[in-house]
């Protein structure tokens, strides 16, 4: 498959949350995770991707059915902080 390079960003940034499973970015980019395992190799700096492989082996919270039924969402309900329309606005 080809990405836009926007959905390279996306795909990689997923890959690296804790929180985000591999399911989660099968079902949004078509990448089983062997499939993002490949693409994070070619993507990535040698060292970076080991670095990536030994902090996603292994962790519960990257695999559905290993995570707890409690947690519900792909990130920490503060993770994403959006600003009032009125500091938003350019100063007259």
């Amino acid at each position: 498959m080809t990405y836009r390079q926007a959905d390279h960003s996306r795909i990689i940034e997923m890959a690296w949350e804790d929180r985000t499973p591999f399911e989660a970015i099968e079902r949004q980019f078509g990448l089983n995770e062997p499939a993002v395992i490949a693409f994070m190799r070619t993507q990535l700096q040698e060292r970076s991707f080991k670095r990536w492989r030994k902090r996603v082996t292994g962790r519960k919270t990257k695999h559905s059915a290993m995570r707890s039924p409690a947690i519900s969402r792909g990130h920490c309900p503060t993770q994403y902080k959006f600003k009032s329309s009125k500091s938003t606005k350019a100063k007259r």
